[in-house]
């Protein structure tokens, strides 16, 4: 198996795992991915949620996504997790 068909199948499970988690607060994982930025490596989540998603609930949505992404090995290299709202209009 390759490393990128490694890493896929990690975000997608990580995907359905976070989804079960904020189900209850309504909040939609609408993406997932990994982007290399100059020397940085970022794990990025995309949150939407009907009507929105302030950054209030980005920050409590931060605090429950943070310790189950530590469970998951995503990649070799460090990360910066950035858990981002989607763009709308």
């Amino acid at each position: 198996m390759k490393k990128e068909e490694k890493t896929n199948g990690i975000l997608e499970k990580l995907k359905k795992h976070l989804e079960d988690v904020l189900q209850p607060q309504e909040i939609i994982v609408d993406e997932i991915y990994i982007k290399k930025q100059k020397k940085y490596v970022f794990l990025t989540i995309v949150l939407d949620k009907v009507g929105g998603i302030d950054l209030d609930g980005i920050v409590e949505a931060t605090k429950i996504i943070n310790p189950i992404v530590d469970e998951y090995d995503i990649c070799d290299d460090e990360y910066i997790l950035d858990v981002i709202s989607k763009e709308r209009g």
